[in-house]
């Protein structure tokens, strides 16, 4: 393994240490306007762009959201605590999964937990998946490891001066190739789902 190959690594798992999630108690609890909500995300995701010119969220985007129902209105121009919450989840979906997938994920979710006068709300909803981000992290790093070392095992035979370019190539076909068959994963899973039922459906089935 040359040291470029080294530092590439030791660059990869830095990267992977220093990204957080948004913790429920940075959250405001105050509504926020348009122009608060974009300023508290890229404040609060900006270890998560891969340049520094990049927007975590603009005010197209958002609007583009609530147009396609993946987020609900403001009220009176102003967002709240549910709403960034929905905005995060809505963040980290989008680069995997179609605006429909999205829809059908989230659409369940909203209709039970946003708004929701019990403490099963959208905070109890964030605290559980994302209570799970740190140790998601450490198995990461170990599995970007294994997966190094397999490519390193590539072009054994190949020209000297073209053995790195390769394995690191290697590399990135392996990670492409977990990537692809989790998103077909995730796919098949959405595919499958069935909504709980809404309230309105509920009381309609009593009915009958």
């Amino acid at each position: 393994m040359t040291t470029d190959e080294k530092n590439m690594m030791r660059g990869i798992l830095s990267r992977i240490a220093e990204l957080d999630y948004i913790k429920p108690e940075e959250i405001p609890d105050i509504d926020l306007y348009m122009d608060q909500v974009t300023t508290f995300m890229e404040e609060h995701l900006s270890s998560t762009k891969r340049h520094d010119e990049d927007k975590i969220l603009t005010k197209t985007m958002i609007n583009n959201y609530a147009k396609n129902k993946l987020l609900p209105p403001p009220e009176k121009k102003r967002y709240s605590r549910e709403h960034l919450l929905m905005l995060i989840f809505i963040y980290y979906f989008k680069n995997i999964l179609s605006i429909s997938d999205i829809q059908k994920l989230l659409g369940p979710i909203t209709d039970k937990y946003f708004k929701s006068m019990t403490d099963k709300d959208m905070t109890y909803v964030y605290k559980e998946v994302f209570g799970m981000e740190r140790t998601q992290i450490e198995y990461l790093g170990k599995d970007l490891l294994k997966r190094f070392y397999a490519a390193q095992d590539t072009f054994a035979d190949a020209e000297p001066e073209d053995q790195d370019f390769l394995r690191r190539f290697s590399f990135i076909c392996l990670l492409s190739f977990d990537v692809y068959m989790k998103k077909m994963i995730l796919e098949y899973m959405i595919d499958g789902m069935t909504p709980p039922e809404s309230p309105s459906e509920k009381k309609e089935k009593k009915k009958k």
